[in-house]
């Protein structure tokens, strides 16, 4: 079965070797049609600690870390190998 690919904002990185990591996702209403964002924080292993609050990462699904991180965060190398990348962040212009 293969790994799940999540991009998302990095919204905390206090801990050590963890960032919490925000995934936005946008479907529709049943009855209304419209499009409603949900969104969804993931704990994510961050070996370097080199994430920092605001930078846009993928995530991969992985082996059980501890009880609420079964994440890891994708390097630039491994996500283009695997064929994703973090979107480009938005600038408010």
């Amino acid at each position: 079965m293969p790994r799940r690919v999540l991009n998302g904002t990095v919204v905390s990185d206090k801990t050590d070797k963890t960032v919490t990591v925000l995934v936005e996702r946008n479907l529709m209403h049943p009855v209304y049609k419209k499009f409603i964002k949900r969104t969804k924080r993931y704990l994510a292993h961050d070996e370097a600690n080199a994430c920092k609050v605001g930078d846009r990462v993928s995530i991969i699904e992985t082996r059980p870390i501890s009880k609420r991180k079964t994440w890891l965060v994708l390097s630039e190398a491994e996500a283009s190998a695997i064929g994703t990348s973090p979107a480009p962040a938005v600038s408010g212009a």
